[in-house]
């Protein structure tokens, strides 16, 4: 229950405003003391404190935190050896957004509501220690991590005049998630990493959600080809639903499509799938949607990083072999295909560009910027500065999100500095600070060095060429092209909106200029763009991004079936699993 609390009593008057031939009153900005109890820890804590002001108390405000205008104002601190009943002071020289200060907090009601983001401290192979948010099952999820301190909102009233100190006490802690429980169709696997435990210096787990098909304990002597699906922490297999909807939930809108009713049409697409899954004719694969978050983000992008570890590798010989072995699968490079969206998108490109003989073909949808002369708005070679466009006489903010009309909800600038709030040295969990640890050296300190000055937005062109030789996949491609061109022919695939949401199809436009200039040998893939489309368009010219979505699983299965006839080797098993 949310407590309410005036700022204003008598009192406080009189205590801030001396009596008649004393100093004028001058007026207080507001500080807030945060400290947490005892009963939630008895040893030091270190972490990213959050304190967060809404407007509505419909939700938490821990639940309000927005990349876009409609953001309710927070503030952050880094805590070390933060011991129980201490109080951390926020005041105007904590920062904040999209408020930098606490002062410039307008008068109102306000729901209060402070948060620790508790780290974990690592120390790395390599000699460097260094203090992180550890996944606990929630994909790298502040608001919703096990273990985090919070406490419940607490209502406040600011009149910008003599305002006291407001005083918060974590009391609270969020509870373990409960893992998801085997299906006849959907089984979940973990296992330990040597790759990944040898370079955290402690044991690290992979997971899986693996899609069985029909009758897979019914036929001992198939073998099945895989599709891997790249993309955001999945707490389950989505999409796959054995029962029709539910409409006696209430119908949901959804703002991003401008759609009603999106949780029925969700359902009914889960509930096809499955029939469409478990029919005669459907050719019978495995399909995996695989969990490997890390300290930084929800997801480790899949390829090995100074700061992260050998995540591609351990992916790639490690995580799926495992899968194969234990669910009859045929093992082999021709037999392994890959996809996904967005983060899933430039996954899937950049395994199929590193691995090239354990896949088959990679179907890339929307992909994270695949080529840094646009990494969004952004050349990382040729601009100064990450946030604006500058002349001789001015400059203008880079735009940072539009919708499919072109209108901007906020630039680059905006997103880097809420992630500022979130988490110093690349600790944010969010987009620009997951770019920066996978795609950066390590630092002296044994954090990402930073791409650009996250406050100023100046470029480092020693860490752009950094990233250029070893994450620029259009660039690696073009130089790599007569040494893994042949092993690559056929098997790029790209789709992306010509309005999409992050500008992302500017990087395939000239991803597709290099494609198409290919010789010995041509790509003999397809590059393919959907008009006015939006984040998060994947090839499908018949149907509505928010219907095509939610088809990943069976809309390339027609070109991948084809590449399977085309190029398995001889005597390869074609057969035993389309019974």
């Amino acid at each position: 229950m949310k407590r309410a609390f005036s700022l204003l009593p008598f009192w406080v008057f009189l205590m801030y405003c001396p009596g008649p031939g004393s100093l004028p009153c001058v007026a207080q900005s507001p500080t807030v003391s945060v400290s947490f109890s005892a009963d939630l820890a008895q040893n030091a804590q270190d972490g990213r404190l959050l304190l967060i002001l809404a407007k509505s108390g419909e939700s938490e405000p821990r639940f309000q935190v927005q990349f876009n205008y409609n953001c309710q104002p927070l503030f952050g601190m880094d805590v070390a050896d933060w011991k129980p009943g201490q109080a951390a002071i926020f005041d105007d020289s904590r920062r904040g957004f999209p408020l930098k200060k606490l002062s410039a907090l307008p008068p109102g009601d306000y729901y209060v509501q402070a948060l620790l983001n508790r780290y974990h401290t690592y120390h790395l192979q390599n000699g460097k220690t260094v203090k992180l948010p550890p996944d606990r099952g929630e994909g790298q999820q502040w608001q919703h991590k096990p273990g985090n301190f919070y406490c419940q909102p607490l209502k406040v009233t600011l009149t910008g005049k003599n305002d006291p100190q407001i005083k918060l006490v974590l009391d609270r802690q969020i509870p373990e998630i409960e893992p998801p429980a085997d299906t006849e169709f959907i089984k979940h696997i973990r296992i330990k990493s040597e790759r990944l435990s040898a370079f955290w210096g402690e044991p690290v787990y992979l997971g899986a959600h693996v899609l069985l098909p029909k009758d897979w304990d019914k036929h001992p002597e198939a073998r099945y080809p895989l599709m891997v699906f790249h993309g955001h922490f999945p707490a389950d297999f989505g999409g796959f639903r054995t029962t029709p909807p539910d409409y006696s939930e209430p119908p949901v809108y959804s703002e991003r499509f401008r759609v009603a009713g999106y949780n029925h049409i969700r359902q009914q697409e889960a509930y096809d799938f499955y029939k469409k899954w478990t029919s005669e004719n459907f050719p019978r694969y495995l399909v995996i949607e695989i969990q490997h978050p890390t300290p930084y983000y929800d997801d480790s992008y899949a390829v090995n990083s100074a700061c992260q570890g050998p995540y591609g590798d351990a992916l790639t010989y490690e995580l799926i072999p495992h899968i194969e072995k234990q669910f009859r699968g045929i093992g082999e490079g021709w037999a392994r295909f890959v996809y996904g969206g967005s983060t899933g998108g430039w996954e899937a490109l950049a395994v199929q560009v590193f691995y090239p003989d354990e896949y088959n073909g990679a179907f890339v949808a929307c992909p994270d910027p695949i080529d840094f002369r646009a990494y969004t708005t952004v050349d990382i070679y040729q601009d100064a500065n990450a946030y604006y466009y500058e002349g001789l006489f001015f400059r203008r903010p880079r735009p940072g999100h539009r919708d499919y009309l072109g209108h901007i909800n906020y630039t680059v600038e905006d997103y880097n500095h809420l992630e500022l709030v979130l988490g110093t040295k690349s600790r944010s969990g969010q987009q620009y600070d997951i770019w920066e640890a996978t795609y950066s050296p390590m630092g002296k300190d044994g954090y990402p060095e930073r791409l650009w000055d996250k406050e100023s937005g100046e470029i480092n062109p020693e860490v752009a060429q950094y990233w250029k030789e070893n994450y620029d996949l259009r660039y690696i491609l073009q130089r790599d092209w007569d040494k893994i061109g042949h092993k690559l022919k056929g098997k790029i695939h790209i789709y992306a909106g010509d309005m999409d949401n992050y500008y992302l199809n500017n990087a395939t436009y000239l991803m597709e200029e290099f494609l198409e200039s290919t010789r010995n040998p041509y790509y003999e893939g397809e590059v393919d763009y959907g008009d006015r489309a939006e984040h998060c368009w994947n090839g499908d010219h018949d149907n509505p991004n928010y219907i095509s979505r939610l088809r990943y699983n069976t809309l390339y299965l027609p070109k991948i079936l084809k590449r399977i006839k085309a190029t398995a080797p001889e005597g390869a098993d074609l057969t035993s699993w389309r019974y």
